[in-house]
């Protein structure tokens, strides 16, 4: 009998899939599957039980999917960015939204670390400028509260993201004391952090599910198509249906309706900044092949 279940663990050609029972089942994948597209951390698939072992006979449609970290059907990316060891970085947040975003993902931002920096500190106002745009932001710290955060976790399957050393496993760490990802001290050489996370695994935290995904802050943006980078970016989303031409990039295209917004200060000037940033880097490399 055809079961359904999502992969939470993959170690080397074994498959952890949650059954809808909520039973761990370990699977290998079947050789039809093997010659074509393999199954992905988060992937809901179809599996059957046999005498000997357990297979995996279908992957049902992802409805986005990361190549890396390889991870599908995720809800929400949590950007976790620190105020300091290693620094708040507004460049690195705006690529990892603009990243996640063009897959089909909803970023959501968690600043770590604010009681390290004083209640005027520049970062304050930043931090307010992402609440203002519209994006979901928590704040960290010690002594901040964590239930909001608690509560954006209930029920999706999040990936966490952001520079080597932010407190992506200190965070969760104490959301749940239980849980425990690998955390090691800042490296104050390097400036970064010693992460060391080595795969990919959904872990069971406050309700749902996340990954601690490495390599994630690599970030290459050459293969993308600009139109469509432009439609998925958040702050653009209300007001580019009032651009001239529908195929705007928003670079220098007149009555283009994101460039006007950015003058009357709609849509924040260092965002738009970034975006020109991305589309130069991806006609940099379209115009060397």
């Amino acid at each position: 009998m055809t079961e359904t279940g999502r992969i939470i663990k993959i170690v080397s050609s074994r498959y952890e899939v949650l059954a809808a029972n909520q039973e761990r089942v370990l699977c290998v994948a079947m050789g039809k599957l093997r010659k074509a597209h393999s199954p992905v951390v988060g992937d809901l698939v179809e599996f059957e039980r046999f005498a000997d072992q357990n297979g995996i006979q279908k992957i049902l449609p992802r409805k986005n999917a990361l190549v890396r970290p390889s991870i599908a059907n995720v809800d929400q990316a949590i950007i976790v960015m620190s105020c300091k060891d290693p620094d708040f970085s507004t460049t690195l947040i705006d690529r990892l939204i603009f990243s996640v975003c063009y897959a089909g993902i909803r970023p959501v931002l968690c600043i770590t670390k604010l009681d390290l920096i004083a209640e005027n500190d520049a970062i304050h106002e930043e931090i307010q400028h992402y609440i203002d745009s519209g994006y979901e932001v928590y704040q960290s710290g010690k002594g901040y509260a964590s239930e909001d955060l608690i509560q954006a976790l209930k029920g999706n399957i999040s990936v966490l993201t952001g520079q080597s050393g932010a407190g992506k496993s200190s965070l969760l760490n104490r959301i749940d004391p239980t849980f425990h990802l690998q955390t090691q001290e800042i490296s104050k050489a390097l400036g970064r952090g010693k992460h060391t996370t080595r795969h990919c695994e959904l872990h069971e935290i406050a309700g749902g599910w996340v990954a601690d995904t490495p390599g994630f802050s690599s970030l290459d943006f050459t293969a993308m198509n600009i139109t469509q980078l432009a439609e998925c970016i958040p702050d653009f989303q209300n007001v580019q249906d009032a651009c001239r031409f529908r195929d705007c990039i928003h670079v220098n295209e007149p009555d283009c309706a994101i460039r006007a917004a950015v003058e009357d200060g709609t849509i924040r000037r260092e965002r738009y900044a970034h975006y020109l940033e991305i589309v130069d880097m991806i006609q940099k490399a379209k115009s060397r092949y």
